[in-house]
């Protein structure tokens, strides 16, 4: 990326809806990689892609003012959210032909009145599985209870920093450590699950040793540091983007400390992950299902988030990039999404059924077409297992079929 082109913007962890499952494809060669993603790719072709996890931002109020949020979130209230009745129908629909992990995200999801009556319906009624990404200050005894009751097994909170004064400052709120410390403890204690998110910038990723400690510390199952994508108030964070080669360095950092660590690491907004794995494991012939079969990731987890069928049913999960592919996201107004950071409409649930919207997007059969991709991306030999963030090539080009604008590899050879 030449040193004019501004840099991407801000991921955070509920405000994205930032509850990632992760799932690792075994595969130790590029011919294998190749192999194990064409019969996907063809069945996207035929229309048949699902999606796996589908993030609702129930509400947009939120009673934190974080400096990365990507909906720019206050108190509110918002006009024109979905109602209950729309929520319940919008839930019926996404039932009736998928299987997702459905994501209540926000803002904080605790701040809509009736967030326990459409999460009941969607676990109860439904038969979907579904998480909540609070932002942990609203975690109180009652609701960690009502959590486990309805059926809600994991939730992720977010910290970006390992002391109060940082984090308090990052997310414009006089106590939201504390808050987030104690509802992630609240949680545990009721016995729901946490993943922990941390918002990677250059402001916080020296402490990415200090989060992860404090993740084990707190008895968190996951970790998932998020790569900032600059959108709404993150745009202002434009500055404190890492440059390409820290990027590189933080998601190589995951790969080794993923490897010793007793939680599950999934890094978020940072699809060129799955290309560094895969050169990496090939390196030192590490096999890849090390990491597919983490008690705590998506594919290992008995009765925990997904409804996978087996093994395989994962296997999107091992894609960089899913927006629009297996993953989408919804707005308090029923706009859709590729992703909470990708802000380019494919329709919305107010006019039209969610189920035709994912089908017949126009926006969406681009994005499940590699073959549309362009720069070096288009020719890079990881481009069906990593596809870049095509959120980020929107915001810094327009065209969210560019190459990824933050990674600094260099393609060997064109086509997989």
């Amino acid at each position: 990326m030449s040193a004019e082109r501004r840099p991407p913007a801000a991921t955070g962890g509920e405000c994205a809806g930032g509850f990632s499952v992760a799932g690792h494809e075994a595969a130790t060669t590029q011919a294998a990689v190749t192999k194990a993603v064409a019969g996907e790719a063809a069945a996207m072709s035929m229309g048949e892609c699902l999606p796996k996890l589908i993030a609702w931002e129930v509400t947009r109020s939120c009673n934190l003012s974080c400096r990365h949020c990507r909906a720019s979130a206050e108190k509110g209230p918002y006009p024109g959210e979905l109602t209950l009745e729309q929520g319940k129908a919008l839930i019926d629909d996404i039932a009736s032909f998928s299987n997702p992990v459905l994501i209540l995200t926000g803002g904080d999801p605790l701040m809509r009145q009736d967030i326990w009556e459409l999460a009941g319906y969607a676990i109860h009624e439904a038969g979907l599985r579904v998480v909540m990404s609070p932002n942990g200050t609203l975690v109180t005894p009652e609701v960690a209870r009502r959590m486990k009751e309805i059926g809600i097994p994991r939730i992720s909170i977010s910290i970006d920093f390992p002391t109060a004064e940082l984090h308090d400052q990052f997310r414009g709120v006089a106590g939201a450590f504390e808050g987030a410390v104690r509802g992630v403890k609240t949680a545990i204690e009721a016995g729901v699950q946490v993943q922990i998110n941390s918002t990677i910038t250059r402001l916080n990723v020296e402490y990415l040793d200090d989060l992860l400690a404090l993740a084990e510390e707190l008895g968190a199952v996951a970790f998932h540091p998020f790569l900032l994508v600059p959108t709404g108030r993150g745009k202002d964070l434009g500055p404190e983007e890492l440059p390409p080669e820290d990027y590189e360095r933080t998601l190589n950092w995951v790969y080794d400390r993923q490897k010793t660590s007793s939680i599950f690491f999934k890094p978020t907004d940072a699809p060129h992950y799955h290309r560094i794995m895969r050169q990496r494991a090939k390196e030192d012939g590490t096999d890849l299902r090390e990491f597919k079969m983490h008690p705590h990731s998506h594919a290992a987890m008995t009765g925990g988030v997904g409804k996978a069928q087996g093994h395989g049913d994962m296997d999107s999960h091992s894609k960089g990039c899913l927006a629009g592919t297996g993953f989408c996201f919804i707005s308090h107004v029923g706009r859709v999404q590729p992703c909470g950071y990708f802000d380019v409409e494919a329709g919305n649930v107010k006019r039209k059924p969610f189920s035709e919207i994912w089908r017949d997007s126009p926006l969406f059969r681009d994005l499940r077409d590699v073959s549309k991709l362009q720069g070096k991306c288009g020719a890079c030999e990881y481009r069906r297992v990593c596809g870049g963030c095509r959120a980020r090539a929107y915001e810094v080009s327009g065209n969210y079929l560019a190459e990824e604008p933050y990674c600094v590899y260099e393609p060997v050879r064109k086509g997989c």
